[in-house]
């Protein structure tokens, strides 16, 4: 299998070198000069820095930004680049929860010890080992915190650390303890939809993502039942694939804290929150009159919050006149439409806008206006467009003794991505 570089240099916005770390031979320091002065500082810079993979001779350049540092990996060797910016993104994940969000190029300067150190353990001659930060955080700590820990903790910590890197659960850490067991998910889906002028469906999917938070003592197993198998779904690691294949049943022991377990895109049998029935009309040169109806295709037990839609109309308008059954509308020449805002809107009904628009006058030749399309933005609590639904979530500790109480918490929402009506 080809490996993924033989090394990796953190560079500032100027391309000058912070942190270098060589894991094969087959490389020099000025491998990484000609990256600066051939690739960053090359005329037509954007150009070339909207491709991350480049090849200058016998070696390969594999790079990505990040605020203002520069990761670039160098091989000599035909490289596997996916798993490459894999890792990048990965490293780049730890380091930000090493340094509470904050990867720059002051925090780089900062913990260059603790960096390197990390460096040494997530590659091993060119492959990518243990980047997962529950773990590494219990063997890796940062300035100040091992002082403070007495010899005793520290040992049960190594011997922790050992089975967390070489047994099968990488992600968690053994021995977690919670005065009360919490589990929390959250269904977050976002509808995308595009319609014709005539009604016709150009584009109807959905993304949606399940987001977990676990506070769960010792070693738990989490069995999540799903109304329906989803086909182009991704899974954290910690999912026995097989166990999905064979029973279509998302089986998994988890990482504490927050994480993503799943997500996944459907263009099947979508609900679609809102129908949106537009007719805009131009009345000669200085006159249009738009009527815009907004349905709720949802239960009246539910409602979406800070809906807005987003009317359309000409550059040169001069004023609108406007009313709406709910909200509140008003013309924002700044977005070049008429923007209306209503904070509650409840299921199984419809509002409607009436605008009447004047334009400016005048004997210059104007350019046919290109009827931009209506769009909206919403959230609706407990509500999913692409109908999935968990019918059970399962806890289940492996070891000896009675079970405990886990309290949980399932939630939903549906929120817009590019939703969009022409007219």
């Amino acid at each position: 299998m080809a490996h993924c570089c033989a090394a990796i240099y953190f560079m500032n916005i100027r391309g000058d070198i912070l942190i270098e770390r060589r894991y094969r031979d087959d490389v020099e320091r000025d491998m990484a000069e000609n990256f600066r002065t051939q690739i960053l500082n090359s005329k037509g810079e954007s150009a070339s820095l909207q491709t991350p993979v480049r090849t200058l001779g016998s070696c390969t350049f594999m790079y990505l930004r990040h605020a203002d540092l520069y990761i670039l990996m160098v091989t000599r060797n035909n490289a596997n680049v996916m798993m490459a910016f894999k890792f990048m993104t990965s490293l780049v994940d730890l380091l930000r929860s090493y340094f509470e969000g904050a990867l720059n190029e002051s925090s780089v300067k900062r913990n260059f010890v603790l960096i390197y150190e990390l460096l040494d353990e997530t590659m091993d001659y060119g492959f990518p080992q243990l980047t997962e930060p529950a773990a590494l955080k219990s063997f890796i700590l940062q300035k100040g915190v091992r002082s403070e820990l007495d010899a005793a903790s520290s040992t049960q910590q190594a011997r922790n650390a050992t089975l967390t890197v070489t047994g099968a659960v990488s992600w968690r850490r053994p021995g977690l303890k919670y005065s009360s067991n919490e589990v929390f998910l959250d269904i977050v889906e976002e509808v995308n939809l595009l319609l014709s002028s005539t009604g016709a469906v150009l584009r109807n999917d959905v993304a949606g993502k399940v987001l977990m938070k676990c506070k769960l003592s010792d070693m738990p197993e989490l069995r999540l039942g799903l109304n329906e198998a989803l086909e182009d779904v991704t899974f954290h690691q910690c999912v026995n694939l097989g166990a999905y294949e064979q029973s279509k049943v998302v089986t998994f022991i988890p990482p504490d804290g927050e994480f993503e377990l799943m997500r996944y895109r459907t263009s099947e049998g979508i609900n679609v929150p809102f129908k949106v029935i537009p007719v805009v009309k131009e009345l000669g040169r200085t006159r249009l009159e738009a009527n815009v109806s907004v349905r709720s295709l949802f239960g009246a037990k539910m409602f979406a919050l800070n809906t807005v839609v987003l009317v359309p109309v000409p550059d040169y308008t001069a004023k609108c006149n406007i009313v709406v059954t709910s909200g509140k509308a008003k013309y924002d020449a700044t977005k070049k439409a008429i923007v209306w805002k209503i904070k509650r809107f409840s299921g199984a009904c419809e509002h409607n806008l009436r605008a009447e628009v004047s334009m400016v006058s005048t004997t210059k030749e104007r350019k046919p206006w290109p009827r931009p399309p209506i769009s909206m933005s919403f959230q609706v609590p407990m509500f999913s467009a692409s109908g999935l639904r968990v019918m059970y979530l399962k806890i289940t500790e492996r070891r000896q003794g009675p079970a405990y109480s886990v309290e949980k918490w399932v939630r939903k929402v549906c929120k817009s991505g590019d939703f969009q009506v022409r007219i």
